[in-house]
């Protein structure tokens, strides 16, 4: 989007005009949320109500709040930030915001677009104004040494008051439903990327890179308060673990894709093996296994037989790639699916049950702390997902420790090198089929981790639950959020496990949102939401700008490790 900018003649014509633009569009902006929007009261919680903003119409008003004060920074602009870049993404998102509300939630909602108000006309000329005075911006060239030099103190606390906003848009989000989710996800991505666009996201990245255990303590801090924040809500928390087990195994692949670049289409088979192994070695009437060890060590040997799983189909197929060990992955899922079917006591051995899987999976149940009871701590009510999703954040911590040691190892810097050329690593001496095992190996282990305590948290194991959509998903999460990245992985499999919850009244339209999203992001990001400094070269090589800014941004890393 920031491409979208006019000619240079056109912006050092009206370039002048600019801050006036945004302050005025900002302006109607933060008006339309005080009027009207439509004369059914029934759509968005009624906001057919003047002068009486609730939901979405308060997020358009910070909207219009953003705008106004990107406008005044254009006036006197610090030379590390880019206000135009920002009020180019806050004005898309803005007209986006609107049209959807407008055609959608109004619209088609209520049977006709004669049911719209003036507040949206409104918000949309707003949002236009906007736009028009991020495009006639002239560029500037960022000077990130002028970034503003903070104690270390200081710097913490900017951390804490990032994490603690990510709380409380988190907890917020769950609260929602429906459109007016919609309406706050907008308001979101509008309102950070304009904030972060204009440099800011830069220098925020500065201050994480300084200061990364405190910034992964407060993480993980944000994460353990989260359940306390949900009033015991069972529903929330539910969708919590299911985003967590998503994002333990996207991380997983992201180590086979991500890393070392090979294109797995079957990755969900993993996560079945595991969930498979849990179930059959569990306390279950329908276990198909006598043996009952403790649950440490079916977590082993779920995963010892994921990596098995992924030793016994790398050691063939990886003598292929590209598009051919596409389709063998995607062949090894199905097959996988299929055996699972088979082995039901008539067409194989009785392991899986066939169709009918092995239900009635009991609760986890640690010296004496029972997963599938209430619990109470300092007044807070903690329910059965509570107490689960407070055990997968010590495996989503395990698989980051993981793949990071991994990323930052001699290991990482083979895969990476096996990915950008592999003829060029194998010259060089790298190990190339050895690496692209070890890849398969250690990927399916930590899904097969996941999929043992997937299998305690539904309660029940079935062929139908690891189909190709699935792995799908995966691949997509790591796509969307960012290859070979942490938060973006955690990024991308969050949001492609909380929309189709807070979507379910358009369901049917889901893989057609999904399918022009990523079509989206690769016209605009294609490095990801959430991308490595590399990827972004790998993909705006051309870009001068950005291989300057992050020249100055590692010159300034290196002087803040050396100090």
């Amino acid at each position: 989007m920031s491409k979208l900018t006019l000619s240079d003649d056109v912006r050092a014509t009206h370039g002048s005009k600019a801050p006036m633009l945004a302050m005025v569009g900002g302006a109607l902006v933060l008006l339309s949320g005080l009027l009207s929007w439509s004369a059914d009261s029934t759509v968005l919680d009624d906001v057919s109500v003047r002068f009486y903003p609730i939901g979405a119409q308060i997020y358009i008003m910070v909207m219009g709040v953003t705008a106004i004060v990107l406008g005044v920074l254009l006036r006197k602009r610090p030379a590390w930030m880019s206000p135009g870049r920002g009020l180019r993404i806050l004005g898309w998102a803005t007209i986006a915001f609107v049209l959807l509300l407008a055609l959608f939630a109004i619209g088609y909602e209520t049977g006709a677009l004669a049911n719209l108000n003036e507040g949206l006309p409104v918000a949309l000329v707003g949002g236009v104004l906007v736009l028009l005075a991020g495009m006639v911006t002239p560029e500037v060239t960022l000077d990130v040494r002028r970034w503003p030099k903070l104690s270390s103190s200081l710097e913490i606390v900017v951390i804490v008051v990032m994490m603690a906003f990510l709380l409380f848009a988190v907890a917020h989000a769950l609260s929602l439903e429906s459109w007016t989710f919609i309406a706050f996800l907008l308001m979101l991505v509008g309102v950070a990327g304009a904030v972060l666009g204009t440099g800011i996201g830069g220098y925020l990245g500065f201050v994480g890179a300084n200061n990364r255990r405190p910034l992964l303590l407060a993480a993980f801090l944000v994460a353990f308060l989260f359940p306390f924040t949900q009033d015991g809500s069972d529903a929330n928390m539910s969708i919590a673990t299911q985003i967590i087990i998503f994002a333990a195994t996207a991380l997983g692949l992201n180590i086979v894709v991500g890393l070392a670049g090979l294109l797995d289409l079957g990755y969900i088979a993993f996560l079945g093996t595991g969930a498979y192994v849990g179930a059959m070695m569990s306390q279950s009437a329908f276990a198909t296994i006598g043996w009952k060890p403790p649950f440490l060590v079916v977590m082993l040997i779920g995963s010892l037989v994921a990596a098995t799983f992924g030793l016994i189909i790398g050691s063939p197929t990886l003598r292929v790639s590209g598009d051919y060990l596409a389709i063998v992955t995607l062949g090894f899922g199905e097959i996988f699916r299929l055996a699972m079917f088979n082995l039901d006591g008539n067409n194989g051995p009785k392991l899986t049950n066939g169709p009918n899987g092995i239900p009635g999976i009991p609760d986890l149940n640690f010296f004496g702390f029972d997963f599938g009871e209430s619990h109470s701590i300092a007044g807070f009510e903690l329910g059965r997902f509570a107490n689960y999703y407070l055990l997968l954040l010590l495996l989503i911590a395990f698989v980051i420790l993981v793949f990071s040691r991994l990323n930052d190892s001699r290991l990482g810097r083979g895969w990476v090198a096996i990915r950008e050329d592999e003829r060029a690593a194998e010259a060089m001496g790298v190990n190339v089929f050895g690496l692209k095992l070890l890849a398969f190996a250690v990927g399916a282990a930590l899904a097969g981790i996941a999929g043992t305590i997937k299998a305690h948290v539904d309660t029940s194991v079935s062929p139908d639950q690891y189909i190709f959509l699935e792995s799908a998903f995966l691949l997509a999460a790591v796509v969307l959020g960012g290859m070979g990245t942490v938060v973006g992985v955690l990024v991308g499999a969050s949001i492609l496990k909380l929309l189709p919850e807070k979507l379910r009244e358009v369901n049917d339209y889901r893989l057609l949102a999904f399918g022009l999203l990523l079509v989206i992001m690769m016209r605009f990001r294609p490095e990801g939401l959430v991308a490595s400094k590399r990827r972004q070269l790998e993909f705006h090589e051309d870009d001068e700008e950005l291989v300057a800014l992050t020249q100055q941004e590692h010159l300034l890393e290196a002087q803040a490790e050396a100090k």
